[in-house]
């Protein structure tokens, strides 16, 4: 089933149950999908797409979003935010999709993400003017481990929902096994072997569809400088916030806030040093919503409870999907973009959305 187009989508989701409950379906992992009927696509790369640990050149579609409010087109401010553009991914790789994770270089031109199914996928963003048109030198690769294997091959580790890049190093967070892994990126970009991290006892007991999804890599020169912040998508602690660890030049645990039903999808650094938080929720009885947060970093430390002010929200009205990626770059005149990208859990019901948005100062 094909559903390219905002009002072939809402009309399928309609028409599922109601329009609260149906619509949220998009939101739901691949597991309560498939016991409500939905089917999905392959979620692998056939063997002979990603054969003995090398890099594929692929190619991407991209279909424009030319709104973001698909009750009011004209309207481009939402909270903090102005919509910029935004596109629809497709493509004929059998192994494309499930982006749960993304980083982009300081000009926001050249990406590294990462899907759910160990896959890295690396190229160029194509811009006319402020608007993105489309992705171009875009290779797919297999995250490897410390064998120079396959990580999902050999050892059936996958959902790798969470990359930071610091520098030429690279990390990446795998959910359900509790481990984060180190790549020497700079040097040997996506054929590089991953390095286990030892990880503190408990990181290793967080929940196990509910572990680390969120990796933020602090660069040196600034507070807390060279520590790597892993977060959970809900892991609580005794007071029902979410936990978080410092890796590396501060170690410790932290907790962020809960609230409102909202779980942890992604986080990003502003360039004045505070911390964005991409969150998501679902209800069959409230429907679906993503939210932003931005933190202030300089309260973090071991033991803090970290909380912040919301600067965007958005629902099925919008033109939203499973976001689960942000990234944070200036472009040249100096403004602050924020870039998300869905997962699309290898569901013929959802959508790969790549959607920028300038943050707006007041």
């Amino acid at each position: 089933m094909s559903l390219g187009g905002a009002n072939t989508r809402r009309g399928f989701l309609a028409a599922a149950a109601s329009i609260s409950a149906a619509a949220g379906l998009s939101l739901l992992p691949p597991a309560a999908q498939a016991q409500l009927g939905v089917q999905s696509r392959p979620p692998q790369p056939a063997a002979a797409e990603l054969a003995a640990e090398r890099r594929v050149a692929i190619e991407v579609h991209a279909r424009p979003l030319t709104s973001f409010d698909l009750r009011d087109r004209a309207r481009t401010r939402f909270g903090a935010l102005q919509f910029r553009s935004g596109l629809v991914l497709t493509s004929s790789f059998r192994g494309f999709g499930g982006l749960s994770a993304l980083r982009l270089d300081s000009a926001g031109e050249r990406f590294v993400a990462i899907s759910d199914k160990a896959t890295w996928f690396t190229g160029k963003i194509v811009y006319r003017g402020r608007d993105m048109v489309g992705l171009a030198d875009v290779e797919a690769a297999p995250v490897l481990g410390p064998d120079g294997r396959s990580i999902m091959a050999s050892r059936r580790w996958y959902d790798t929902e969470a990359l930071a890049v610091d520098g030429g190093t690279a990390y990446i967070g795998l959910e359900r096994v509790h481990q984060i892994l180190k790549y020497d990126f700079g040097r040997d970009g996506v054929l590089a072997r991953g390095e286990v991290l030892a990880v503190p006892p408990a990181l290793r007991r967080l929940p196990s569809n509910k572990g680390v999804e969120a990796l933020v890599a602090i660069p040196k020169g600034a507070r807390l400088g060279g520590t790597l912040l892993a977060i959970s998508e809900r892991g609580l602690d005794a007071n029902g916030n979410i936990i978080g660890f410092m890796l590396g030049a501060q170690t410790g645990s932290f907790a962020i806030r809960r609230s409102d039903d909202y779980d942890i999808s992604d986080a990003a650094l502003l360039p004045d040093g505070d911390l964005l938080l991409l969150e998501r929720k679902f209800s069959l009885f409230r429907g679906a919503g993503i939210r932003i947060r931005r933190l202030p970093l300089n309260k973090l430390g071991p033991g803090a409870l970290l909380d912040g002010d919301e600067i965007f929200s958005a629902d099925l009205g919008y033109e939203i999907d499973n976001l689960e990626g942000i990234a944070v770059h200036r472009d040249a005149e100096g403004h602050t973009i924020l870039t998300l990208v869905s997962d699309d859990n290898f569901s013929m019901i959802q959508r790969n959305l790549l959607l920028q948005f300038a943050l707006i100062e007041d």
